[in-house]
């Protein structure tokens, strides 16, 4: 133990004492919460229309039921004629109008006569032209289907849907939907913080003191090699933990500015227990993590040799942190053997609420386990001098 705790020492000195080593490993954390949240208030700006824009909106051939109905809803409605159509057409891709609606003629007295059980021939037609590149068409467009939907439903309403119902029969909670909408992007986003934290640290622990010739002035001393390999694991693991702490609450913070706000996403659903288990998850996993780009940087001779090697390894955490989005929870235990997958879908189950202790125990065990036969495998590289003394 005497031999793990100097080596971690050393390591924490060497971290904690560079401050541009300090500073690049914490400033991705302030950089994420800026801009995700400038992000969610560009999006928020660049989807929705102009809250102060009354929509325009000129009509041909509308009865004057429709043209109450849409004043009604804010619009504000000029008439215009048939000769007109190709001017308002324009006027709508210069962006000048929001929106044109052709109704035939007679149109009223059509509708009020057709039968779709009898007739012979298509439904009256009304023609809407609209910009969907401008937010404020769009939701015109949006309108003008809502009242073009009130007035059908109006002239044959045989029967109604959820009249009475606020929430429309929807009766998934809040907390549901936030954890749904946190579920799919936490857990993809986690795995590659995580392992970025790790690319960018034990590259330069394993690799760096290899090139500088550091590593083997450790190996000559009496320090046992596994005691060596014990102590590079240990804390590396736990600065890429604060360094993926510091990220995760960073996105934490900023994912309801991002998502729209905090109407929309609430992050103060989940409890003390869930908060556990996914630091558990984390710290696991993060082990497995460094024991495998550590055994990866052992091979290179440089820093730039290995940080090239690892590239590879973070293509696959990409895709499997992609299998998070899908939305389901794995249930099958075996399941989380699987190293990577298993945090992925432990997270899953952690922020959608619907997680087993046991899955998450599994999880943790088995990459502890695979973090402990990765200290092995490096000790034994430790050993070996044609990888370790190699040109």
């Amino acid at each position: 133990m005497n031999g793990i705790v100097t080596v971690m020492k050393k390591e924490f000195a060497r971290f904690f004492g560079d401050k541009r080593m300090l500073l690049m490993t914490l400033a991705p954390a302030v950089l994420i919460y800026v801009v995700y949240s400038f992000m969610g208030t560009a999006m928020q700006d660049m989807f929705a229309p102009d809250e102060y824009h009354t929509p325009i909106v000129y009509t041909i051939n509308a009865p004057d039921e429709m043209q109450a109905l849409f004043t009604d809803v804010g619009m504000e409605v000029r008439e215009a004629d048939q000769a007109q159509l190709e001017n308002l057409q324009a006027q709508v891709t210069d962006r000048n109008i929001d929106l044109v609606a052709i109704f035939p003629d007679n149109f009223m007295a059509d509708i009020m006569v057709f039968d779709p059980q009898t007739a012979t021939g298509p439904a009256p037609n009304i023609e809407i032209f609209f910009n969907s590149a401008d937010m404020n068409s769009q939701n015109a467009f949006r309108i003008t289907l809502g009242v073009l939907d009130i007035f059908e439903a109006a002239l044959s309403n045989r029967f109604d849907i959820n009249r009475d119902l606020a929430a429309g029969g929807d009766l998934a909670t809040a907390e549901e939907i936030s954890a749904t909408i946190i579920a799919s992007l936490m857990p993809m986003l986690l795995v590659l913080f995580m392992f970025s934290g790790v690319q960018g640290l034990a590259p330069e622990s394993i690799a760096g003191e290899k090139e500088r010739g550091t590593l083997a002035t450790l190996l000559v001393t009496p320090l046992g090699r596994s005691e060596l390999a014990a102590g590079k694991i240990i804390s590396l693991a736990v600065l890429s933990f604060i360094s993926g702490l510091a990220t995760v609450i960073a996105t934490i913070l900023a994912l309801p500015n991002l998502m729209g706000g905090a109407d929309m996403v609430d992050v103060a659903i989940y409890s003390i227990t869930d908060y556990v288990m996914l630091a558990i998850v984390i710290l696991a996993t993060i082990l497995f993590f460094v024991a495998i780009v550590s055994i990866i940087s052992a091979f290179a001779k440089t820093v730039k040799e290995s940080s090239m090697a690892v590239m590879p390894m973070m293509v696959i955490v990409m895709v499997v942190g992609v299998t998070g989005m899908f939305g389901t929870v794995a249930e099958h235990p075996a399941m989380y053997l699987i190293p990577i997958y298993n945090a992925v879908q432990a997270m899953n189950g952690i922020f959608s609420l619907n997680y087993s202790v046991t899955n998450i125990v599994i999880t943790a065990v088995s990459n502890l386990v695979y973090a402990i036969i990765g200290g092995i495998v490096l000790t034994r590289m430790f050993n070996s001098e044609k990888v370790m003394f190699s040109k």
